[in-house]
């Protein structure tokens, strides 16, 4: 399987691209963001593009793929709906309009968040906002789309969070997190199960679209 990811240099796309690396069945994963991972690996090959409402300029490379993990986004907080819809909405689907006519049978994934409105009419902004970018993919003619909602994540392996008090937290609770997968199935996961959840379904479908946080914990 050929893979492109985007958000790489997230906390949800290193484990994503650490997971991608390790797997024998993928056999290449291109990155496409605005910084490089700065990794460096046989099976990947990075391209720096800073705008993703406009790929033309990197169309040409983007064939030949049979799945999309995309795993960039960013927190409402302090945003307004019209800007965080253009970088939530405007932004994924532009790439994923781009992706489905360069390769048809491509399975796009993209990771969302527990709490989406599918109604996109409830009173949480992000919620309405993500809502609608869901709905949207699920309509464009990709072989599959799965909309990953985790809840609470654990980050593993080295995984960082970008965000300074998110990471403060993180290290502060590291020793809880076995606890914390015990009592909690249902709302909280971790960056490897991400991972491979994300593999697993792109290489073998799901039996729903929409996987919230027990069915990640299922992989």
């Amino acid at each position: 399987m050929n893979v492109i990811l985007l958000g790489a240099t997230g906390m949800v796309g290193q484990s994503v691209l650490r997971e991608c690396l390790l797997d024998p069945q993928v056999k290449s994963i291109l990155t496409i963001g605005r910084n490089a991972t700065g990794q460096h690996h046989p099976k990947l090959r990075e391209l720096v593009h800073a705008n993703f409402l406009d790929l033309s300029a990197i169309a040409g490379e983007l064939s030949g793929y049979d799945a999309c993990f995309f795993c960039l986004g960013v927190s409402s907080a302090g945003m307004n709906e019209e800007k965080y819809k253009a970088i939530t909405y405007d932004m994924t689907l532009s790439v994923a309009e781009t992706l489905v006519k360069l390769n048809p049978n491509m399975t796009f994934t993209y990771v969302s968040g527990a709490g989406t409105d599918s109604s996109e009419k409830g009173r949480s902004m992000w919620a309405r906002v993500k809502g609608k970018t869901e709905n949207d993919l699920l309509k464009l003619p990709f072989k599959a789309a799965y909309m990953f909602r985790p809840g609470g994540i654990l980050p593993l392996h080295g995984v960082r969070s970008k965000t300074k008090l998110y990471q403060a937290v993180y290290t502060v609770m590291k020793p809880f997190y076995p606890m914390l997968e015990k009592w909690f199935p249902n709302s909280i996961t971790t960056s490897e199960k991400i991972g491979r959840a994300m593999i697993q379904v792109a290489l073998n479908g799901y039996s729903k679209p929409i996987l919230e946080t027990s069915d990640l914990n299922h992989f």
